[in-house]
């Protein structure tokens, strides 16, 4: 035994110390030097009860939404002391650009140049009123903004209540002494300030960067109307006798042990009652549980950190990755006097865990492997644009959207810090569809050394508070690209980020600790083989911008939508990101042009959609086989606030590009998928790699095949190979190589098709296409092809009737392009294949392709 111990010795002695480095996850905590987050403080259990009182007493909350009035300019005195003679209706939530359009004083801001109308108005001072009566005014009540665009000042039955800044929720006000029956509410709104200091890019309106707002309508992209008016709802809150402030319920543990936290407020002491919660199912069958705590207090003010377990807990996962149950709380506290408080809020069971890389923690990388339930998993994503410019968030745009954004298997949106803490409609819609999101600040290069640190403050801890409860919401942070993500309000965000939640990691900016951007293609005109070959452990931003469909091109383009080649200073450049200061142009011109001939405005939508295909779908596949070393992925992006040529998916009316239906294959759960180090093998031996990915282990212990199939520009078969298998619980599996002679790739065009074949069924397509380089036009000029189609009710089957594979085939419904989801697009149809397509519109469809004889 002695022997042994020292043997042991010398051999820890003779080996050289590791010393376990901290990751940037750790020393960033460090450094913010906060106090305990909610989950860290010691918790009381509650009691299980087995129902609550009938609750009946409970304040009542009155919106003031709907139709206010709006005028421009005037003195305080004729505002407040004199009858309105110049107003005109305008809608609440909503901005004074919406109103001023829908009462013709302004054309459409997104037609033409239209825009620079409404820029105009953006710069004006507006006034806004809303009058409005009380059966019996409330002594005890709150008058509450959820949002104000941009700094304002209010009164109240002409008594001045405050002025407030910051776009992102407030100003609250105790106005129960000033209530009437019939009352008159004033709000001005300041004109937005014009600093146009001549930096990047040199016309864009910089005094974002000295308030707090969505900065992506001040001109940098794509829009230059800065946003103006009350945006959010507006509401009385009646008082209950004891306040239920903020509560936040988190997951201990995924048996169902949850935290409740929340103050109770009292404006007297004693604070005594008791608070009942009760919860129950919201989107599935379950048992309603009770729960009761008893408090007696001497003080007025109480944080509670409450414990209670919720049996047979149903989980709630991310997107392709299992169910996405949600639970409803309702709190009440009845008090031994006065009226009985009552909040609602929506919560998941969900854990969250950040893990390093595989090679270790790192000082200067933050720990990137997401870890959910339990279970490791790369993230496939995307970047999320605040979604309109004149500030119209309808839940109908969201789900719109979500919709896409679900079926395109996007597990995570970034919010970035171009645009804003989003609604409670966006959270709520990405509760339900399963996508993860992380939410930046409004802050991006670097303007958190000139924002005001208040209204930054005031920003983070309303909003921290609002939307902490929702199980999508994944990660906080700091702000888009800033280089320096160091100070006094960076340490802030990542302090309350700690003390307000807890749950989620915080990151002090994007990219940064080992997430990375890149924009080599596009804005430093490189060809589309640099993002073929891209690699990071973790992608924050990448993508090509592209042209919308051609409706909405057109309908931008307006009178101009017959003139080709596009004018210099005409609609069409105007329409471009940075309004053609950047050599959109010749950009756009670049791009598409390795795919189509710039001879219409058709063709060089397409050639620019083309590119967009290869500039994200091929960085998306390469990320996904290199699984653990890079974990996840969001190329740029979703959606837009305006539309134009831009990076996004969805143009700004709700149109998919064909990107969309790309990505759709390439983050498929299951998919085959084939490297590409360029874009032209034409005349060279080549040897190409295959991979099997599968995320949930579908195949596993089965037998499969992926076949691969080779055509050339004359759609003859070049090479054909089967890879045979039986699935495992590899995530990432390499198949091997295909291996091609120059006679085998002397084409003008070569496609690949890969397919999954499982119990002699097909259960998965991809298909790619290269050598387009050689002949511009190439890609729509192969053998023809015809299509049938078939429809029953929403299910559309379309049939290849012809000699030649069908490529590129797609459905398009005319004139309601902005509706349309397709479950499949852009496909490949052998000759006598059918496919069925299932759509969401019941009008009459039309079938489009790149080899069709003509539309079906």
């Amino acid at each position: 035994m002695r022997t042994r111990i020292i043997t042991i010795i010398t051999l820890l002695l003779s080996t050289p110390m590791v010393i376990a480095q901290k990751s940037m996850d750790e020393i960033d905590r460090e450094s913010f030097a906060a106090k305990l987050s909610p989950m860290e403080v010691k918790g009381i259990q509650m009691t299980e009860t087995g129902n609550i009182p009938l609750v009946r007493d409970t304040p009542a909350n009155i919106f003031l939404d709907g139709t206010w009035q709006l005028a421009e300019g005037g003195t305080e005195k004729e505002r407040l002391h004199t009858i309105w003679t110049d107003q005109i209706p305008a809608h609440v939530p909503g901005s004074i650009h919406t109103a001023l359009v829908e009462n013709g004083i302004i054309p459409d801001p997104y037609i033409g140049q239209n825009d620079s109308i409404a820029e105009k108005q953006s710069y004006k001072t507006w006034w806004m009123k809303r009058e409005f009566e009380l059966d019996s005014p409330s002594s005890h009540c709150i008058l509450s903004f959820g949002g104000i665009a941009n700094k304002c000042t209010i009164w109240l039955n002409g008594k001045l209540l405050g002025t407030h800044e910051g776009m992102f929720g407030g100003p609250d006000f105790s106005i129960g002494n000033y209530l009437k029956n019939k009352n008159t509410l004033i709000v001005k709104l300041e004109a937005i300030p014009q600093m146009f200091l001549g930096n990047w890019p040199p016309n864009a309106n910089e005094s974002w960067k000295y308030t707090v707002v969505f900065n992506c309508v001040y001109g940098w992209h794509y829009a230059q109307i800065p946003s103006l008016g009350i945006w959010r709802s507006v509401q009385l809150k009646e008082q209950a006798a004891v306040e239920i402030e903020s509560p936040f319920i988190a997951t201990r543990s995924l048996d169902g042990q949850m935290r409740l936290t929340l103050d109770l407020h009292k404006k007297s002491s004693p604070l005594k009652g008791v608070l009942y919660a009760e919860v129950s199912p919201k989107n599935f069958k379950g048992i309603t549980q009770y729960y009761r705590f008893d408090i007696n207090s001497q003080k007025k003010q109480e944080t509670l950190s409450l414990d209670f377990q919720i049996k047979d807990p149903h989980l709630w996962w991310p997107n392709d990755r299992g169910e996405q149950s949600l639970y409803d709380l309702n709190l009440f506290f009845v008090p031994q006097k006065g009226k009985t408080a009552h909040i609602k809020t929506s919560f998941g069971i969900r854990t969250i865990e950040m893990r390093p890389l595989i090679d270790g923690a790192k000082e200067d990388y933050y720990n990137w492997t997401f870890v959910i339930n339990g279970k490791p998993m790369f993230i496939k994503g995307t970047g999320w644009c605040t979604m309109d410019a004149l500030m119209d968030f309808s839940r109908n745009k969201y789900e719109h959207l979500l919709q896409i954004a679900q079926s395109q298997h996007i597990q995570m949106l970034r919010a970035w810090g171009g645009g804003m803490p989003e609604t409670d409609d966006f959270y709520e819609l990405c509760d339900k569809y399963g996508i993860l999101v992380m939410q930046e600040w409004p802050t991006a290069w670097n303007s958190h050394n000139t924002q005001p640190y208040t209204i930054l403050q005031e920003t983070v801890e309303r909003n921290t508070k609002r939307l902490r409860n929702h199980p999508s919401l994944i990660m906080w942070g700091a702000g888009n690209e800033s280089d320096k993500p160091f100070g006094p309000a960076i340490d802030m965000m990542g302090r309350l980020s700690i003390e307000l939640d807890g749950t989620r990691p915080f990151h002090r900016g994007e990219a940064w600790g080992g997430s990375l951007h890149n924009y080599n293609c596009w804005w430093d005109d490189a060809h589309l083989n640099h993002n073929l070959n891209m690699t990071a452990p973790f992608w924050g931003e990448f993508g090509i911008a592209s042209l919308p469909h051609i409706e909405t091109v057109r309908r931008y383009l307006d009178e101009e939508k017959e003139v080709w080649p596009p004018q210099r200073s005409g609609n069409f450049t105007h329409h471009t990101p940075i309004f053609g200061t950047m050599r959109e142009i010749e950009k756009l011109t670049q791009y598409s042009g390795y795919f189509m001939p710039k001879d219409s405005l058709a063709s060089f939508i397409l050639g620019s959609q083309l590119a967009q295909v290869v500039g994200v779908r091929h960085t998306l596949e390469r990320a996904r086989t290199l699984w653990p070393h890079t974990t996840g992925a969001l190329y740029y992006k979703m959606n837009d606030n305006y539309p134009g040529v831009s990076w996004s998916c969805v143009d700004y009316y709700g149109i998919i590009k064909p990107v969309h239906y790309f990505v759709q294959k390439s983050f498929a759960p299951l998919a085959a998928v084939m490297l590409f180090d360029r874009s032209n093998l034409a005349s060279q031996e080549v040897s190409l790699p295959v991979y099997l990915l599968d995320d949930c282990q579908t195949l596993e212990k089965e037998p499969y095949q992926v076949k691969v199939s080779i055509y050339n520009a004359l759609l003859d078969t070049v090479a054909t190979h089967t890879f045979n298998g039986i699935g495992d619980d590899n995530v990432v599996k390499k198949l091997g190589e295909i291996n091609l002679n120059r006679e085998q790739t002397k084409s003008t065009m070569l496609f690949f098709v890969l397919d999954i074949i499982k119990d002699n069924k097909n259960i998965y397509r991809n298909y790619y296409f290269t050598n387009y380089e050689v002949r511009p036009g190439s890609i729509v000029s192969m053998p023809q092809t015809e299509i049938k189609m078939e429809r029953t009710g929403n299910m559309v089957t379309l049939t290849n009737t012809g000699k030649h594979p069908a490529i590129g085939v797609h459905v398009e419904v005319p004139e309601k392009m902005d509706q349309l989801i397709v479950s499949e697009n852009y496909i490949w149809l052998n000759p006598q294949e059918s496919k069925i397509l299932k759509i969401n519109l019941e009008s009459p469809v039309i079938v489009k392709g790149w080899n069709l004889q003509s539309p079906y």
